[in-house]
C-alpha cells in the first residue's frame, strides 16, 4: 500500500512538471484584468513606468497563491497617447477578452474618452493619477489624488511662503485648465494674484517665447500642469534662460521621480512638487516595495506617486474581491466601499461615498540625485473631496449619485 501510494506521489508530481496537472490554485479558470496605457506616444515617459508598478502588484499576489485560488492574468494594451485609443481599447479589455476590471489611464483626457465606455458597459475603472475633481462615477475607482489633496493644499502651501504672484503654465486640455479654474478661485479666496496663464498642446517642445512671458510677469513662482514630455523641454529651456529655482520655483503636479529621469536632476533641482507618495518615504512598506521594484526592473529605476497608485489600486480591488468572494463587477463595486490597504506611503482606503481614495499630502523640494526632500506633510490622510466648494455646488451623495448642495 504504501508503494503504491508513493508511486501516485510521483505520477502526480511528474504531470504537475511537465504541465499536464497544474496546481490548483491555476487549476480553476484564471482571472483576466486590463491594463490600458500610453506605451507609447507623448505620454509614455509616465505611463509605461505606471503599468510596470500594476504587473508588479499582480506578479506578487500571484506568487502567493492567486485570487479566489485563480491566477490573474493581465491583459495589456497600448492606448498610444491618443484618446479615441484609448476609448477602442476599453472597449476591447471589456467586450472582447472579458476583463474583470481594467487599471489604467493617465490624461484626465484619457479618463473622458473612456468613461462612457464603462458607464455604457456598466464596468469598472481603477484611475491611478492625481486629477482635477469635478467628477465621481461608480464606474471609477479613483486611487489618486482630488483637487484637496494635491492642488490645493500646495497653493495654500506656497501664499504661506510668501509666494503670492502665481503664474500657470499647462498643457491644453481638460485637466490643467480645470484645475487652474481652481487655483484661480483659490487666489482670490485667499490673497494670491495670477500675474500670467498660458497653455500648450502636449507634446509642445518650444518654451522660449512662453519662458520670455514669465520673465516680464516676474512671478513668484510657476505653476505647472505640463504633461508627458513637453516637462523635458519646459525645464532644460528655463535652466538654460538663466531661471533658477532660487530666483523662480516651479510647483508640479505632474512631475515625479520618474518624469526626473528624463528631466535631469540636475536641470530640476530646488524646484518642488505636490505628491502623495514620494520614494524617500521610510515606511517599512515603502522600504519593501522599493526593493521590489529595483529588484524587478532594474537598480536604476524609481517609484513615484502615480506607480505607487497604480501598484496599491490592484492591493485594493483583490481586497474588494474577497470581501465580495467573487469578482463579478457589481459585486466587487459594493465590496470595494471603505476598503483599506497599507501602502507604501501609508493606509489608504476608498471613501465609500465618492470612491476617492484618502490619502496624506505631501510637498517635496528636488535633490540632486533626483529623489525629495518632503518640506511638508499632513502627517494624516485627507478625505477626498472631488468637488471643491470654492468652484462648484455640487456634491457626491453616494457612488454615482451627485446632487447640488
Amino acid at each position: 500500500m504504501k508503494g503504491y501510494r508513493l508511486l501516485t506521489i510521483i505520477i502526480a508530481m511528474f504531470l504537475v512538471f511537465t504541465g499536464m496537472l497544474l496546481p490548483e490554485s491555476y487549476a480553476a479558470e484564471p482571472i483576466k484584468v486590463g491594463v490600458l496605457h500610453s506605451l507609447s506616444g507623448t505620454m509614455s515617459i509616465s505611463e509605461v513606468a505606471v503599468k510596470d508598478g500594476t504587473l508588479m502588484a499582480i506578479e506578487e499576489i500571484n506568487a502567493k497563491g492567486g485570487l479566489l485560488g485563480r491566477k490573474i492574468v493581465p491583459i495589456v494594451e497600448d492606448g498610444a497617447s491618443d484618446w479615441p485609443t484609448f476609448a477602442e481599447k476599453a472597449k476591447k479589455l471589456i467586450q472582447q477578452d472579458k476583463v474583470s476590471v481594467v487599471f489604467g489611464c493617465w490624461t484626465s483626457a484619457s479618463r473622458k474618452a473612456v468613461l462612457p465606455v464603462f458607464e455604457k458597459l456598466d464596468h469598472l475603472l481603477f484611475y491611478p493619477v492625481q486629477y482635477e475633481g469635478l467628477e465621481a462615477s461608480k464606474n471609477i475607482v479613483y486611487t489618486g489624488a482630488a483637487p484637496n489633496q494635491q492642488i490645493m493644499p500646495s497653493v495654500t502651501w506656497l501664499l504661506k511662503q510668501n509666494k503670492k504672484k502665481f503664474y500657470l503654465l499647462g498643457s491644453d486640455y481638460v485637466f490643467p485648465r480645470t484645475a487652474n479654474l481652481i487655483i484661480k478661485a483659490q487666489l482670490k479666496a485667499e490673497g494670491g494674484a495670477l500675474v500670467g496663464e498660458e497653455y500648450t498642446p502636449l507634446g509642445h517642445t518650444e518654451y522660449s517665447t512662453v519662458i520670455n512671458k514669465i520673465k516680464a510677469a516676474k512671478p513668484d513662482v510657476i505653476y505647472n500642469t505640463l504633461n508627458g514630455d513637453s516637462n523635458v523641454a519646459f525645464f532644460k529651456q528655463l535652466k538654460a534662460a538663466g531661471i533658477t529655482a532660487k530666483d523662480m520655483p516651479v510647483m508640479s503636479v505632474s512631475i515625479a521621480e520618474d518624469e526626473l529621469r528624463g528631466i535631469g536632476a540636475d536641470i530640476a533641482e530646488g524646484h518642488l512638487a505636490a505628491w502623495n507618495y514620494f520614494m524617500s518615504m521610510s515606511t517599512p512598506e515603502n522600504k519593501v516595495f522599493v526593493e521590489n521594484y529595483k529588484k524587478r526592473y532594474g537598480k536604476d529605476r524609481v517609484t513615484d506617486d502615480p506607480i505607487e497608485a497604480g501598484y496599491f489600486g490592484v492591493y485594493l480591488w483583490a481586497e474588494a474581491v474577497k470581501k465580495a468572494k467573487s469578482t463579478d463587477v457589481d459585486k466587487v463595486r459594493e465590496a470595494v466601499k471603505g476598503v483599506s490597504f497599507n501602502a507604501p506611503e501609508g493606509k489608504v482606503s476608498i471613501n465609500p461615498v465618492n470612491n476617492h481614495t484618502s490619502k496624506i499630502v505631501q510637498i517635496g523640494k528636488v535633490r540632486k540625485d533626483g529623489q525629495f526632500d518632503i518640506l511638508w506633510s499632513t502627517g494624516k490622510p485627507v478625505e477626498p473631496e472631488p468637488f471643491p466648494a470654492l468652484v462648484s455646488d455640487k456634491k457626491v451623495v453616494a457612488p454615482g449619485n451627485i446632487v447640488k448642495r
